[in-house]
């Protein structure tokens, strides 16, 4: 598909909006009660600190690395000729539930102030044994919130890691898989799996992509995914145009017998590029991202995680995503092919599960300190902090509870996020209405 750039007129979702008015779902309710274990006011974490992106703390370049051209040709003529995100959308048959229809026990990981608007779950297809991480949607992609004539939200998963941990993203210990989510009908919401993968041996064959999907970011015609701690890639960079059909259903991944597997998934995206850490290991790392339309040009925000016992803060970074047409959905770079961060902070909010900047504001997605217990969402600047308070007892524990990525669509003004199999969305307006 032709990317169509952002000076072209916006075809605002005034419909949509209109619709989601006034009609926020009796979620908050069906949230269990903020226990005294819970109670504890968080201390406010105080002001970003601006750092040097040219040194020091600040400084986090990433090499960009392009796989070959003719590995990638070599692969389409072997799997077939690539499809497009409308192809996959088609084959979306596995339907998200409305949240009335999801177990209590789901249900109780949303936030419980401000509440979602809307939300849905996950059932079994293609979830068992899996854990839910990042959300991205075709509102980053694009900033009309479509992709061609289509809405969609992107759901990503690792395998092997159901339930999670509290002690840092969850470990590397299986595949990668995104559920292309129909959003076109926000009563009726289908999905189906795309493995996310890694062509090998010079495009005659791929790998799975191990790794824990705790951030990505679609923009333009690119999906940028957050990888493990042992990866020396930062980011795998996945082409949205180069989406392959797996032709063989088994739980191989692969050139196989017949065909080519995808672990049961009907599609495969093999990566076109990734950004390399530097050297050495105590190098830090991107544990979550998200799009900032905010800025000019648009940017990329990145967190990494810091355990709330850590003995240092939690850093912040800021890249500017590519102008050049050439380059779509790529960061900048320098003459070296270096994308540097154009903005670092430090901040004490420690255990950042999701990480959103927008206009001066920057939202810090805490996770619970405790199996069962709610999140706590700051916004932070350089001037101070905020959190919203909810209960009785004021605490600030009141955000999601299993936490995840978070995701602004601009277009109709809501972010997206994920609580376990909860897939959720609230305006960010009456966020920062409950942050006073």
């Amino acid at each position: 598909m032709k990317h169509r750039g952002r000076h072209r007129r916006r075809r605002r979702g005034r419909a949509l909006r209109a619709t989601l008015a006034g009609t926020a779902l009796a979620l908050t309710a069906a949230a269990t009660l903020i226990s005294a274990s819970q109670a504890t006011v968080a201390d406010a974490p105080g002001a970003l600190k601006p750092v040097s992106a040219s040194d020091g703390a600040g400084r986090l370049p990433l090499a960009e690395h392009r796989v070959p051209g003719r590995w990638l040709d070599r692969l389409a003529s072997e799997m077939g000729r690539p499809v497009g995100v409308g192809t996959v959308l088609e084959n979306a048959d596995a339907p998200l539930r409305k949240a009335a229809d999801c177990p209590a026990l789901e249900k109780d990981s949303l936030p419980v102030e401000p509440a979602a608007t809307r939300a849905y779950c996950f059932g079994d297809s293609g979830t068992r044994g899996w854990r839910a991480g990042a959300v991205t949607t075709s509102g980053d992609a694009d900033d009309d919130g479509r992709w061609g004539a289509n809405r969609v939200i992107l759901s990503g998963w690792t395998r092997g890691a159901e339930g999670g941990s509290l002690d840092g993203p969850a470990p590397g210990q299986g595949l990668a898989k995104v559920a292309f989510v129909d959003a076109n009908d926000p009563g009726a919401l289908r999905y189906t799996w795309a493995l996310l993968a890694v062509p090998v041996d010079g495009g005659r064959d791929y790998r799975g992509l191990v790794s824990p999907v705790s951030g990505m970011v679609w923009y333009q015609d690119k999906l940028l995914v957050t990888t493990r701690e042992d990866d020396r890639n930062a980011l795998y960079v996945y082409d949205m145009d180069r989406i392959q059909r797996a032709t063989v259903e088994s739980d191989a991944v692969g050139r196989v017998r017949g065909g080519w597997a995808a672990h049961g998934s009907r599609f495969v995206l093999p990566a076109v590029g990734s950004y390399t850490l530097p050297g050495g290991d105590d190098a830090a790392r991107p544990a979550t991202v998200s799009l900032d339309r905010s800025t000019s040009p648009d940017s990329l925000v990145a967190g990494e995680w810091v355990p709330a016992d850590g003995d240092r803060r939690t850093r912040l970074w800021r890249y500017a995503l590519s102008r050049d047409p050439a380059r779509s959905g790529l960061l900048a770079t320098d003459s070296s092919g270096d994308a540097d961060p154009v903005e670092a902070y430090e901040t004490k909010t420690a255990d950042v599960r999701g990480v959103l900047a927008h206009r001066t504001g920057w939202y810090l997605d805490r996770a619970s300190g405790s199996p069962g217990g709610h999140g706590t969402l700051w916004r932070q600047d350089t001037d101070g902090a905020r959190a919203t308070e909810c209960g009785t007892d004021e605490t600030r524990h009141c955000w999601s509870g299993r936490s995840g990525s978070l995701s602004y669509w601009e277009e109709t003004g809501e972010v997206w996020s994920q609580a376990g199999r909860m897939l959720f969305a609230l305006p960010l307006a009456s966020i920062d209405r409950a942050l006073g």
